[in-house]
């Protein structure tokens, strides 16, 4: 029997993660408008050192089969190295937390340790298990005194709009969720918290997550360079770059299906689609002052960034000529005066190399973003049209979340 022929639109990890287990049952093809794979976890090497154009990609997960399909392409053994993340907060009169935060209080101002264990006893007292949005979740979850010291500065910045605006369902399953009794146990004994995400992970030795990109890009026909600006359907089949396919797996970004798609009725979704909220993110590669950090988040108002990713700590050949490099990062456009105005002020000194504006990076729900999607999948698999990943989900993926809802999409539907 013949395979069906299937179109995969975009070799980031969810479109590479969808040729992957469709290659054997279905001829597949990779359109990729970039020279090469990866998507928002692309690397370039700048004078020799490891550029993360956008974030700082580890990995880890929550999910056995993501880890023990991964293993298909990479030996952790000897092509990975596992480290515990070393992480800080560091506030405006440079003093540094040890993140997470609701474990040191111990070694805050003793006026706000006093506010702290207010809040912890009014918690327990209280025993909240609704949350309205964001914000409800932060106060009563961690109490007034840490929303207000950090929570609520370093997420406004992350996110740019009231945290009351940002439903609960967007983020469940990526919070930390430690209850007061943990909480108040840690701080007494000086516990570091191993339970929240990315605690610990495993990197690249060399090539950082651009070389898991290009690992699970082989084997599959990927053509770069290709932008589809049209996939036209006609009497059931889909037209792609002049060729005909039985099934579509798009992997962009869900904003461009109205503009794209053609014979089929997406139109009634073109108003609700058009305003989906996002951000961008400014990406600044930087020489830093050698440090222990993996990540440094920022709250304080002083910094225009809200953290600081110290990738050169990830692996010795992300650094060339013994230099440490690392990424500062700012929400949305920043112009190049800004930044190095801004990067004067920040600590361990970064010096500017170059940056990079990546337009979409933080999808942004309301209440019923999850069902419009759910709405517009149902619809455009009736017309094999199949969709996953960050902003063809609109969905706040990490590498191993996308790939798990790839993998749930190609067992569940194809």
């Amino acid at each position: 029997m013949k395979k069906q022929k299937v179109a995969v639109i975009g070799a980031g990890i969810s479109g590479l993660t969808v040729a992957q287990l469709l290659k054997d049952k279905y001829h597949v093809t990779v359109y990729e408008k970039d020279d090469k794979p990866g998507g928002l976890i692309k690397c370039d090497r700048i004078n020799g050192s490891l550029f993360h154009t956008c974030g700082g990609h580890v990995l880890n997960s929550k999910y056995p089969d993501v880890i023990e399909w991964i293993k298909q392409f990479v030996d952790f053994d000897k092509e990975y190295v596992k480290a515990d993340r070393n992480s800080c907060i560091v506030f405006g009169d440079d003093s540094y937390v040890p993140y997470p935060i609701e474990n040191h209080v111990y070694l805050l101002p003793k006026y706000l340790q006093f506010r702290c264990i207010e809040d912890f006893l009014s918690i327990a007292k209280e025993r909240y298990s609704i949350y309205n949005n964001f914000e409800d979740f932060l106060r009563k979850r961690f109490g007034d005194t840490l929303f207000e010291l950090y929570f609520e500065p370093y997420n406004k910045k992350v996110w740019g709009c009231p945290l009351k605006e940002i439903p609960m369902s967007w983020l469940e399953e990526k919070l930390p969720m430690p209850t007061v009794t943990e909480m108040i146990f840690n701080n007494i004994n000086h516990i570091e918290e191993k339970n929240f995400v990315h605690s610990t992970f495993w990197y690249p030795k060399q090539g950082g997550s651009q070389f898991f990109a290009n690992r699970l890009a082989t084997g599959v026909e990927v053509k770069y360079g290709k932008s589809i600006d049209k996939l036209k359907c006609s009497k059931g089949v889909w037209h792609v770059d002049s060729k005909d396919f039985d099934i579509v797996v798009f992997c962009g970004n869900i904003k461009q299906l109205p503009i794209c798609v053609e014979g089929v009725d997406i139109p009634p979704y073109k108003n609700r689609i058009d305003a989906l909220l996002y951000h961008g993110t400014t990406t600044v590669f930087c020489e830093i002052e050698k440090n222990l950090y993996s990540w440094m988040y920022l709250p304080s108002s002083e910094y225009d960034s809200h953290r600081i990713i110290c990738t050169g700590n990830f692996s010795e050949t992300n650094n060339a000529h013994g230099k440490m490099t690392g990424t500062v990062e700012f929400t949305d456009k920043v112009s190049l005066s800004v930044i190095k105005d801004h990067l004067q002020k920040m600590p361990f000194s970064p010096r500017y190399i170059t940056h990079k504006y990546n337009t979409y990076t933080y999808p942004i729900q309301t209440s019923d973003t999850r069902k419009m999607v759910d709405n517009l999948k149902e619809m455009m698999r009736k017309n094999n049209f199949y969709f996953t990943g960050r902003f063809a989900d609109w969905e706040y993926y990490n590498m191993d979340t996308a790939i798990k809802a790839a993998m749930i999409l190609c067992n569940k539907w194809l």
